[in-house]
């Protein structure tokens, strides 16, 4: 039986796009363009044919910003250029030199720009009518917008990263409204905290946003909220210490708080590459296995932690390419692990680690592709 896989975490940009990048210093590993088909060169390269890539999601990736829309260095320009950049990947329209053709508008299942969450209701409603001109703007036939306009149907939502941002952000009341206003536009939120570098006070932050958004809200009209990275846990934490370790307990009290205030939380099985202690020990032999068992065993406390208190139907496979392709992505390997083999790596962790879990072959499915069809509302069968 071939597994569908929708990779629910990935990022694209060009050279021309870099300037407008937040992060971007020419010394930075990722400072240069990843294009669809770089993406399709890394994830397609399958060597079973067991596991089918239908598609992607998109996440905005960092742009210069503010939640004012004029700003004298910043604003919205760029983040709603990003808005035309998707569109024309999701529209098959590309603009030469991006990197991506007509046929790759398929892999495109969804993108989640960003928004001036802070700004609460008054500046989303803005902000969303100018992301729908861009949307519109991109259609080479329609010259007004349409609401089954085959783009619009793949805007899912909106991220707004609160990794960096000051403490009490995500508990001001703009922010929010803001949610709460998404949910009754059903446009999903992804949430970007970070416990390793930006301390736990992020994640007890972020449960109490997660009970605030739904206080006194309908079912119906509950934003859904979708959690990056598995807010980014302190993988230096020795695994055989971690249920004795303070700060692992107390991440894991925060975790099962997330799931429970809510249904309508997921969490993103990814970006552990990132997390990870520096692997120092190369493959030198055509056979991944003793790296993939080590990074499973390393990473098991945190994720049998996610499993166990969201459930494998609320549990989601993401790549975060490219970011996966450095640090432990970048571990040197002869059988092809290092930056080109990245995407496979984190896809055979994740299989290992599904396998260690005893999960069903319904429950792997689920967490290969159901559950970001269903969280993200995609148009497609998983």
């Amino acid at each position: 039986m071939t597994i569908p896989i929708v990779d629910s975490h990935i990022h694209l940009w060009t050279e021309t796009q870099l300037e407008t990048l937040a992060w971007h210093n020419p010394n930075n590993p990722l400072g240069s363009q990843h294009s669809v088909e770089d993406y399709v060169s890394s994830a397609a390269a399958q060597e079973t044919s067991k596991y089918q890539l239908q598609g992607f999601v998109y996440l905005e990736v960092d742009r210069i910003s503010s939640v004012e829309e004029e700003n004298d260095t910043k604003g919205w320009k760029h983040v709603l250029d990003e808005v035309s950049f998707l569109a024309r990947i999701a529209r098959g329209t590309p603009a030469d030199g991006e990197g991506h053709v007509e046929t790759h508008k398929s892999l495109m299942l969804g993108f989640v720009p960003w928004a001036p969450v802070p700004g609460g209701p008054v500046v989303l409603e803005r902000y969303v009518s100018l992301v729908k001109g861009r949307i519109a703007s991109s259609s080479a036939t329609n010259t007004e917008f349409y609401e089954n306009d085959e783009v619009w149907k793949k805007f899912r939502g909106f991220r707004y990263l609160v990794q960096d941002k000051p403490a009490g952000t995500m508990l001001q009341p703009d922010f929010v409204e803001g949610l709460k206003w998404l949910g009754k536009q059903r446009l999903v939120f992804d949430l970007g905290v970070d416990a390793r570098q930006g301390g736990l006070g992020q994640l007890r932050e972020a449960v109490e946003l997660i009970r605030r958004v739904n206080d006194g809200v309908s079912q119906e009209d509950r934003v859904v909220i979708i959690i990056n990275h598995l807010c980014k846990p302190n993988l230096h934490i020795p695994p055989d210490q971690a249920n004795n370790h303070p700060d692992f307990l107390e991440w894991k009290d925060l975790i099962t708080a997330m799931a429970t205030h809510s249904t309508t939380t997921y969490m993103k099985l990814s970006g552990l590459f990132s997390e990870y202690p520096q692997q120092s020990e190369e493959i030198t032999q055509g056979d991944e296995d003793p790296l993939i068992d080590r990074l499973v065993d390393h990473a098991r406390p945190w994720t049998d932690a996610v499993f166990d208190a969201f459930g494998p139907h609320r549990v989601m496979f993401g790549s975060d390419w490219p970011v996966c392709t450095v640090g432990t992505g970048a571990t040197a390997s002869k059988s092809g692990g290092g930056r080109t083999g990245a995407w496979i790596r984190w896809r055979k962790v994740v299989e290992r680690i599904l396998e260690r879990r005893g999960l069903s072959e319904d429950e792997k499915k689920d967490v290969w592709g159901g559950v970001a069809v269903r969280a993200y509302g995609l148009d497609i069968v998983p």
